[in-house]
């Protein structure tokens, strides 16, 4: 699998982690405080550290947690780890995000999601919302033997290959589709609109090629619709019908149904496969494709931008948000300087 457990040069992020509950099926740390992003924030050597922790048991989880640094939580805290633990899994993207940390002299932010629900994100793409950061290079602290839970990552990435390829050209450069796989997640995403810097995208992958290449090098040669040609940095791919349809069948489950509900019309109550093989015929294909990814994102990111308010309380949410904007307003002033 791409993703590689960090090694010596690791030791600041399990410093980290050495403050928190042991027991973590996955940790890694994500973002423009890990991985050198362009733009305006490019030089920030300060930035704050984005940490995501999967557990397999939240309740006890939190538990711990809560006794460790009671002084994370937000209100909620005060309601006990039962509550937090259903807020957790039942609203949002099922991730509980504490946030403005000082933790071992750095600011970080820290998501904690269970080990079944990412799962089920990775192969379906429920909410695409931790799946879609680990379709980015990520800094892998922590991970244990869990063969299901590494199957997934590995299915999360494939998921992620194909989805691009339909929204492409027959001939695209490596960067072309990096830009592709980097933008899945923020399709629809209401963060774009207001709170985050329009080149997001284009800041997360071009600085950052060499770390994409090596998270789907494997993936892209041994994948049999695509030649990849690596020293032009080159790919081409079927857009047969065929080649689509083989494409869309192997697409995540939510997503699939989305682009159904996008296609059927009412009243015709077509079965997912006979959309699919319309669509592969479609010269608008990519496009659904898109609006799908849209339908899934949108509620997600909203659904969990709300939870954000309550998880990291009301002070804290300001600041945030206020932080988010501030930023935004850079990146405008610095592509227009």
């Amino acid at each position: 699998m791409a993703l590689q457990v960090l090694q010596s040069s690791g030791v600041a992020f399990r410093k980290i982690l050495s403050h928190f509950p042991e027991e973590l099926s996955l940790a890694f740390a994500y973002g423009s405080g890990v991985y050198r992003q362009a733009g305006p924030s490019s030089n920030q050597k300060n930035a704050m550290l984005d940490f995501v922790f999967t557990v397999d048991d939240p309740f006890a989880w939190h538990s711990k947690n809560l006794k460790k640094n009671w002084n994370h939580y937000s209100f909620l805290k005060v309601l006990g780890p039962k509550f937090i633990t259903t807020v957790q899994n039942n609203y949002g993207a099922g991730v509980y995000y504490n946030t403005l940390i000082v933790c071992d002299g750095r600011l970080i932010k820290y998501g904690v999601i269970s080990t079944s629900i990412l799962i089920e994100d990775l192969l379906n793409w429920n909410n695409l919302y931790i799946a879609g950061r680990l379709q980015k290079p990520v800094k892998i602290i922590a991970m244990n033997e869990n063969v299901i839970l590494r199957s997934a990552l590995d299915k999360n990435l494939r998921s992620a290959v194909t989805a691009a390829f339909l929204m492409l050209p027959e001939s695209f450069s490596e960067e072309d589709l990096f830009i592709e796989i980097a933008r899945l997640s923020y399709s629809g995403d209401f963060r774009m609109v207001v709170g985050e810097d329009k080149t997001k995208v284009l800041n997360i992958v071009k600085p950052n090629i060499a770390h994409f290449r090596e998270l789907y090098g494997n993936i892209l040669q041994e994948n049999p619709q695509v030649v990849y040609k690596i020293q032009q940095g080159r790919l081409e791919i079927d857009k047969s019908p065929e080649g689509q349809f083989t494409q869309l069948m192997t697409l995540p489950k939510t997503l699939q149904q989305q682009i159904n509900h996008i296609m059927d019309p009412p009243g015709k109550n077509r079965d997912v496969e006979e959309t699919l093989l319309q669509l592969a015929h479609d010269p608008d294909c990519g496009e659904v494709v898109r609006l799908g990814l849209s339908a899934i994102v949108r509620p997600s990111s909203l659904r969990q931008s709300t939870k954000g308010i309550f998880t990291a309380g009301m002070k804290k949410s300001l600041h945030y948000s206020s932080l988010k904007l501030h930023k935004m307003w850079k990146g405008w002033l610095w592509k227009t300087s």
